[in-house]
């Protein structure tokens, strides 16, 4: 009997290291990895591109009914595409990045954007990650894990992965910009980021990835014995 193919909701804050833990876990499970973040970030993109108020939800939505979002794999990271214009590193830059959690707090995008979520996840086997995967995109996922770590270590996280992408931020401007983005995704009306009462929660601080990852494969694999 094969084992059962699971829904792993992987969510916390910004930086906390849920897109590296994501990818890591997806591959070794030959899963598929959907990245929720960059579905918001290419939105907020397009809108900032095309002249929408990034706080006009019906604007949005009439602009989302447009608009197509896909991503196909790619060496390191996979590909995200705008209306088939590949935009994967426009998505990381600080002006997407200081306005995503405008355009996230919308509910007529949180809904567009669920239902795709919902419609690649629907077969299992599937790795997302974000900030309500497990108490709003997928409340049932067998799998759901919330991760954590220091404002200070996400800061140091963000200035590197910035590093390495030519991007040049001082650190206390990411400080601030991380704990500014904590409070208003924590605080919207809509879809706040929470955890889940059943999820396992993992401070990731003084963990290194490939330590996180192991720890959240075990609870995959204890998990799919369960279905045996």
């Amino acid at each position: 009997m094969s084992k059962k193919e699971l829904q792993v909701a992987i969510d916390g804050p910004a930086s906390a290291g849920k897109s590296t833990v994501a990818k890591k876990i997806a591959r070794r499970f030959a899963y598929i990895y959907c990245d929720t973040g960059a579905m918001y970030r290419t939105v907020t993109l397009k809108a900032m591109q095309t002249g929408v108020a990034l706080d006009d939800a019906q604007a949005l939505a009439k602009m989302l009914a447009k608009t197509d979002i896909t991503f196909k794999p790619g060496d390191p990271e996979q590909l995200v595409f705008l209306d088939g214009q590949e935009v994967t590193m426009a998505i990381r830059q600080p002006d997407v990045t200081n306005n995503v959690s405008t355009v996230a707090a919308q509910g007529t995008v949180r809904a567009d954007l669920t239902e795709r979520q919902r419609v690649i996840a629907d077969a299992g086997g599937i790795v997302m990650d974000g900030r309500d995967i497990g108490t709003s995109v997928l409340p049932h996922a067998e799998v759901k894990i919330f991760l954590v770590a220091s404002v200070e270590e996400r800061a140091q996280r963000r200035f590197k992965d910035n590093a390495e992408k030519g991007i040049h931020t001082p650190i206390d401007v990411l400080r601030d910009e991380i704990e500014t983005r904590d409070h208003k995704d924590s605080t919207r009306a809509i879809s706040p980021l929470t955890q889940a009462a059943d999820a396992v929660r993992l401070d990731t601080t003084s963990l290194s990835i490939d330590e996180v990852v192991d720890k959240i494969s075990v609870i995959i694999e204890q998990k799919r014995q369960e279905f045996e």
